[in-house]
């Protein structure tokens, strides 16, 4: 029996109590953080970007290897990044394990924003290294669900995704504030597609 773990909050709103959601093949159990951790306490630990913290109320999927996340800049509708948990730089120094949950979170995760936004296919990619365009020092994959017409050429969205992430880097080396999109959005964004995984699982 395969099992995935899952931080969601429940009730309405993310004022909820948090517990772990373990997925299996019968359905799910919602199992509640030790200690009765509160929200306030979960607001204090952080996902680890390369030197950048992520709030986890900006993560909407985990597995034991790999988190998913809302983007600050997204190229279009539904554009997240797959991470592994642990920090690092580049792509052929994760183990087979990370690589194996970093691809198959990736896939899930596709499948789910594509059938969300009603896209009819799905860009998967990775700039691995400073050469190819990487800013943040962690590797990561871009999902960007695509559609009719979201590009003239289709690849210029490898050209919007270089230009994303160097904005990206120069607005978080000069000031260290996410103001590109407000807190409020990217966490009801990823609240929102954390029900994906509640309710389709």
């Amino acid at each position: 029996m395969t099992k995935l773990q899952l931080l969601y909050p429940l009730g309405l709103g993310l004022g909820g109590p948090f517990c772990f959601i373990n997925f299996c093949r019968r359905g799910f159990q919602t199992i509640p953080l030790s200690g009765g951790a509160s929200p306030a306490k979960m607001s204090m630990e952080f996902y680890s970007f390369g030197p950048y913290k992520i709030d986890p109320t900006e993560v909407f999927y985990t597995t034991p290897l790999s988190y998913a996340m809302v983007n600050l800049r997204p190229v279009v509708p539904g554009h997240v990044l797959v991470c592994p948990r642990r920090e690092v730089k580049r792509f052929a120094d994760l183990t087979v394990e990370e690589t194996q949950d970093l691809w198959l979170t990736a896939q899930k995760i596709g499948g789910r924003l594509e059938c969300f936004h009603k896209a009819s296919s799905l860009t998967f990619t990775i700039q691995d290294g400073p050469k190819a365009g990487q800013t943040v020092p962690h590797v990561h994959i871009h999902i960007l669900p695509r559609k009719d017409g979201d590009f003239e050429r289709n690849d210029e969205i490898y050209d919007e995704i270089d230009v994303k992430e160097n904005e990206l880097k120069e607005k978080l080396n000069l000031d260290k504030e996410r103001k590109d999109r407000s807190r409020e959005e990217m966490c009801k964004e990823a609240e929102e597609y954390r029900s994906l995984f509640i309710l389709q699982s």
